[in-house]
């Protein structure tokens, strides 16, 4: 047995418990590394598969029951919080949107498998109003799946998994020292391209009293909510003429829109990251006129500007009335 192997079955359950919890909190220490090893010492007869199996599920559920009350009673500040934490800010969260509108309590179990996606299911969930027990019951199935997966892969993989930890030991380290550093470069890289896109439309955004004093003016630029429909529906507040099209419909339906018009996008999440995304994006299809606005639908409010509230049933149709007029006014 080498020292790697020696260390997790004296240590092995608090390390997993520990590991789960502070994954499924959003620390960026995955979990699923310590699941395989606990598989593959349990495929010797080293170690406490069912030890592991409940350590697991009790530190999944305590850290998504945590995210879930806190998505209840604080929705939209622990979004934003979200945000901040993630490397690929708002992205995380709309695809995650994207999942629990589309599969529903389905998404809650698929989200376990995805990075990023199962810190953030939780707090949509308690947003969406989902009953705390029937989250409990489908997020406890879903840590289930998810921590069984991985110990069983790790005791079908046992071998392989054993000979990584013997040439962890026999090169000092170095292996790992390898992944650690790659890791880093990774984050590096994330974080600087966040920054360049940040740096790209910084000279670009309209501040909201700029955007004021254009409304003011009897100016009409076009206003485009990028928000999830899901943070509407938690806070219906838009800005008075706008108008709500999400990120992926902006996408598909970027030709109907009129290029000699001003166009202001606006969102949620700091730094603007959405609205940053989707004027680059249209700027790149030949919108030269473009640009987010500064501090989002929060710097709006904060500033008192008139807003209005968003619903449903009239947002199909002021989304046709306003793309009519915009395919009527580009003729």
């Amino acid at each position: 047995m080498n020292d790697t192997s020696r260390f997790l079955v004296v240590h092995g359950l608090p390390i997993i418990f520990g590991a789960v919890l502070l994954d499924q909190l959003g620390v960026p220490i995955p979990a699923a590394p310590w699941l395989l090893a606990a598989g593959a010492l349990a495929a010797a007869g080293k170690f406490d598969w069912f030890m592991a199996l409940g350590l697991s599920v009790m530190a999944c559920l305590l850290a998504d029951f945590l995210w879930f009350y806190l998505g209840r009673y604080r929705g939209t500040q622990v979004v934003a919080l979200l945000c901040r934490m993630s490397l690929e800010p708002d992205s995380c969260v709309r695809k995650t949107v994207n999942v629990f509108t589309r599969y529903g309590w389905r998404g809650i179990i698929l989200a376990k498998f995805v990075p990023g996606m199962s810190t953030v299911t939780p707090p949509l969930a308690g947003m969406a109003g989902v009953r705390a027990g029937q989250f409990l019951l489908v997020d406890g199935l879903g840590s289930l799946l998810y921590s069984a997966a991985f110990i069983l892969l790790g005791y079908v993989f046992s071998e392989q998994i054993t000979r990584i930890a013997a040439d962890l030991d026999r090169f000092g380290g170095g292996l790992l020292t390898v992944i650690i550093i790659l890791v880093a470069l990774y984050i590096i890289y994330k974080f600087w391209d966040r920054q360049r896109l940040l740096r790209e439309l910084r000279t670009a955004k309209i501040t909201p009293a700029e955007l004021g004093q254009m409304l003011e003016a009897g100016e009409s630029p076009l206003i485009l909510d990028v928000r999830p429909v899901m943070d509407l529906e938690q806070d219906p507040a838009i800005i008075r003429g706008a108008i709500h099209m999400a990120m992926e419909d902006l996408e598909n339906r970027h030709k109907e829109l009129a290029r000699d018009r001003e166009i202001v996008i606006y969102c949620d999440c700091p730094n603007e990251v959405s609205s940053a995304k989707t004027a680059l994006a249209l700027r790149r299809k030949g919108f030269n006129r473009v640009r987010p606005l500064l501090g989002g639908i929060e710097a709006w409010r904060k500033a008192n500007y008139p807003m209005d509230v968003w619903t449903k049933t009239t947002a199909t149709a002021t989304t046709t009335v306003v793309v009519n007029n915009e395919l009527s006014s580009s003729k």
